[in-house]
């Protein structure tokens, strides 16, 4: 089976991100974790909702999960048995065995693959990164913002950018919308911005502060992304003229 060179990358964002996990999983938790007050339990289910839509879409490329399918299946068995092994070791490096966090995990396998059932890949991965970023942004009772400004500034930009650069490549997989132009600008922009005041209007409803700063950090992130990817088609659109 010849692999694409998307489900090449999906394979390799899925060995370095597991690999990751499991380090993350085996170290004693970092002060900075206690001090933010997160969910552990938030934690777990978004940790495994990405590692099931890595771990899928690397064996099944574009495919949605049909449960009559044995490949679905396997993936969640995979998912199943590394949550429980992973759980059964904590408890020999210092970290807790905790059957609610393995149940915890296997909540995020069985939401994936239940989304990914009427997702392909693009749809997919636009849900993925906005549950993210939803999740992250208001899984800390703490201000993330005093705590680590740096971090947070970066999550903001690269967050929302990452978010418009998948929203556009939806855009042009169902809209008939085509950059350059003023509507698919407008589009292009639209939907990370409403979700981003979306996002953080819940936050305002959990009692957090809503930093303005963090909001134009944000604005940036897709305007950025936004704003290069019009350019490029600009370019590809005007470099035979120049020839």
């Amino acid at each position: 089976m010849v692999l694409s060179l998307r489900q090449k990358l999906t394979i390799i964002l899925l060995l370095l991100y597991w690999v990751g996990i499991f380090v993350l999983a085996h170290i004693p938790i970092p002060e900075l974790v206690y001090k933010a007050r997160v969910s552990d339990k938030s934690i777990h289910v978004l940790a495994y909702l990405i590692l099931v839509f890595l771990l899928w879409f690397s064996v099944s490329a574009d495919k949605k999960v049909i449960l009559r399918k044995a490949t679905v299946w396997w993936v969640f068995l995979a998912i199943v048995l590394y949550g429980g092994v992973d759980e059964l070791l904590q408890g020999h490096t210092g970290r807790s065995c905790d059957v609610g966090d393995f149940f915890a995990d296997v909540a995020g396998a069985v939401w994936g693959l239940i989304l990914f059932a009427f997702l392909t890949f693009w749809p997919a991965l636009l849900a993925v990164t906005g549950i993210s970023i939803f999740f992250l942004t208001n899984l800390a009772k703490a201000d993330i913002a005093e705590l680590v400004p740096v971090a947070n500034a970066l999550f903001h930009v690269i967050g929302y950018g990452i978010l418009a650069l998948v929203w556009m490549r939806n855009m042009a997989l169902w809209l008939s919308l085509k950059a350059p132009g003023v509507k698919w600008l407008v589009t292009a922009l639209v939907l990370p911005i409403v979700f981003l005041l979306a996002v953080k209007v819940f936050s305002l409803l959990l009692g957090k502060a809503v930093l303005v700063g963090d909001l134009i950090l944000a604005v940036m992130g897709v305007a950025g992304a936004v704003v290069g990817v019009f350019a490029a088609e600009l370019f590809k659109k005007r470099r035979p003229a120049i020839g």
